[in-house]
Formats: C-alpha cells, sequence, structure tokens
C-alpha cells in the first residue's frame, strides 16, 4: 500500500537531529556554561548522529519483523433488489477508510449510468457484470480494496469475477424477499408481478444464491453498521 521511501526518512532525519542537537547544546552550556564548547559538541553530534539514524531507519525497513502485509479484496456484494446491498456496502467503505485503506464502492445504480443501454437480459446483465469485474481486478492490482454492490443474480458471471480478481470475497446479502419488497418505494416487485417490469430476479427470473459465499448477512435482522463490522472484521488479521 505505502512504504518509506529515502527520501522521507532523510528529511525525518535532519528535522529530528536538529531538535536533538539544540536539546543536547542547551543541555551543555546548562551544565558547562561555555557556548564554544556547546556548539563543538553539538556540531560533532549532529553529522554522527544524523547518519546513524538514517541508517537505522534503512535497516529497520528491510526488516520484516512487526510489518503486516495488507491484501486488498474484491468484496462483492449480491442479493435481491432493495436487499440492503448498498447501503451496507457503503458502510464497509467508511469502515475500511477509517483503518486508513484505500477502498472504492462500484454499484449497480451508478455504474449502470456509465453504461445506460445496457439491457436486463440474462446474457446482457452477465456481460455488464464481466465488464464491472474486470474493472474491479484493475483497481484491486493498484492495492485499493473494491467493495462491490450488484444484484449480479447469476452463478455465470460472479465466477468470472472470481476467477480474474486475486482475492475475492463473495457476501451474500440474504434478506428476505418480502422485507424486499415492503422497502420497495418505486413499486417495482409489484409491476414485475403484474407482468409490466420483465428480469426481475426472484419474481420472474431466477436468482442463482451463492452456494458457499464467506459469509452471508440480512439486514432486516441487523443494522447496516454492525452487518460492515462482520464483514470487515474477516480481514481482521491483516487490518490490524
Amino acid at each position: 500500500m505505502t512504504y518509506e521511501t529515502k527520501a522521507r526518512s532523510l528529511v525525518k532525519t535532519i528535522s529530528w537531529r536538529i531538535l536533538a542537537t539544540l536539546t543536547t547544546m542547551a543541555l551543555v552550556y546548562i551544565f558547562i556554561g561555555d557556548m564554544t564548547i556547546a556548539l563543538s559538541v553539538g556540531g560533532i553530534e549532529v553529522f554522527l548522529k544524523m547518519l546513524v539514524y538514517f541508517l537505522h531507519e534503512r535497516a529497520w525497513d528491510k526488516i520484516k519483523f512487526g510489518k503486516k502485509e495488507v491484501k486488498p479484496a474484491v468484496i462483492w456484494l449480491t442479493g435481491l433488489v432493495r436487499s440492503g446491498k448498498s447501503a451496507i456496502a457503503e458502510e464497509i467503505v467508511k469502515q475500511l477508510h477509517n483503518k486508513g485503506l484505500k477502498a472504492e464502492h462500484l454499484d449497480g445504480h451508478t455504474v449502470r449510468n456509465l453504461f445506460p443501454e445496457t439491457g436486463h437480459t440474462r446474457d446482457e446483465v452477465n456481460e455488464h457484470i464481466k465488464r464491472v469485474g474486470y474493472l474491479a481486478s484493475k483497481l484491486e492490482e493498484q492495492g485499493v480494496f473494491v467493495v462491490a454492490s450488484f444484484v449480479s443474480p447469476f452463478k455465470e458471471s460472479r465466477e468470472f469475477v472470481r476467477k480474474i480478481c486475486n482475492n475475492y470475497q463473495e457476501v451474500y446479502v440474504n434478506t428476505p424477499i418480502e422485507t424486499c419488497e415492503n422497502r420497495d418505494e418505486s413499486g417495482l416487485y409489484n409491476k414485475a408481478k403484474q407482468g409490466l417490469v420483465l428480469n426481475l430476479p426472484g419474481v420472474n427470473i431466477n436468482y442463482e444464491e451463492p452456494v458457499e459465499p464467506v459469509i452471508k448477512i440480512d439486514n432486516s435482522k441487523e443494522t447496516n453498521k454492525e452487518l460492515a463490522f462482520k464483514v470487515v472484521k474477516m480481514f481482521s488479521n491483516n487490518l490490524s
């Protein structure tokens, strides 16, 4: 993610030594009362200890003890429409940011604005998810945690994303369909039942549930913050 450059180590060395040398000179003057001696001691010390400190910093930079590699991941939230995926994903991103990590949220609603011609048939949905998966894999390669919230109802395209990502973590937002329908202020579920909306997963096309998600959550029982904490906790060994 980040590392200490030689330039940064050098600047830290100089700033620390200026402060430390002024302290040494002040102490010598207080105890001896001779400014010439104080300046001489300070002059010798500043160059010698700058060199020692710089070498000490660079040596520790090469030592693995106490270091933990942060392995980025693509955290893929899948579930029915209105299951709460986006809100949970936003909370996950917030918690990752609070840990000082780079994280981006890819959401079904916002990403579709980039591809307005994308349809809703099985083939079109699969193609759309594959495009998003490719984008997620590229962000992951750059050390970014990607939190993706998409219905992504078909196993085929989810497995494609799994294969192209180095660390794909599938999260099944298993909110009951009755809860999803009650939240649906747009009336999408009713329209689908009346045949006015086609290809709605869980109503007039099948939603293929994940077989082995890393975690299954339901935000009809817990808050988004609590569920996000559960998801982030899966990476606690690397994030602590």
